[in-house]
């Protein structure tokens, strides 16, 4: 991968900021997206690269804002080879014993989000032979009790096989990348294995599935710290 531009959602932190640095570091264009303005505006301070880095505010549940964004990217830097659904969020809690009021927020953000991602970005993927990334979790690949967010990405794995059956016939790359415990803000303070993984190695595995030739469709990735038994 040479010179390519990539978008980025939910950047601002964890495995999207991460992909994002090391991106620009390979020379590549980058845009990303964060919900928070002061966020944003820190990360693209510390990112540098500032001719080759493009920070929008949008929320990944918006179909306007999700479309303005990836509209504003292929104007602002000419072509879009790449897009990585990284948005996301856990609520903490259980459908069990939860707050129903904090769940609508992370359904949609988890599952409508990469959706309208998708939507909004096929097009321009197909006229670069480009690829879509979800990141989905090793939570959509294992039960766990009354864990909804588990579900939203139980979703997220449908929606990428959902996605790759259309996508390879118009010569689109879809993968899923699915981490296991990571080390990132994403917990919200609560406790973190010991084990869990910085998100360093997700970003290079991003990299990775964008960095395939021509051809190859690299499905899906799942990437545990040693350590995790589920």
């Amino acid at each position: 991968m040479t010179g390519k531009t990539v978008l980025i959602t939910g950047a601002t932190s964890g495995i999207g900021a991460h992909t994002a640095r090391l991106l620009l570091d390979r020379g590549h264009r980058v845009a990303v997206t964060g919900r928070n303005e002061n966020k944003l505006k820190t990360f693209l301070d510390e990112a540098g690269h500032p001719d080759r880095l493009l920070g929008l505010v949008a929320d990944a549940a918006d179909w306007q804002a999700t479309e303005s964004v990836v509209t504003r990217t292929v104007e602002h830097f000419g072509a879009l080879d790449a897009a990585v659904a990284n948005a996301g969020f856990m609520s903490g809690d259980s459908i069990g014993a939860g707050n129903p009021t904090s769940w609508a927020p992370m359904v949609l953000t988890n599952v409508l989000g990469p959706a309208l991602l998708a939507h909004a970005t096929l097009p321009h993927l197909e006229a670069t032979g480009g690829r879509l990334v979800l990141i989905g979790s090793v939570a959509g690949l294992k039960n766990s009790p009354a864990n909804l967010y588990s579900a939203t990405k139980w979703a997220t794995t449908g929606l990428a096989e959902n996605l790759r059956l259309q996508a390879t016939t118009r010569g689109i790359g879809v993968t899923l990348v699915n981490p296991g415990m990571i080390d990132t803000p994403f917990w919200q303070g609560a406790s973190v294995p010991p084990f869990a993984l910085p998100p360093q190695p997700i970003a290079e595995a991003i990299c990775f599935a964008l960095d395939q030739p021509a051809g190859v469709d690299l499905n899906t990735l799942t990437i545990r710290p040693m350590g995790q038994p589920v």
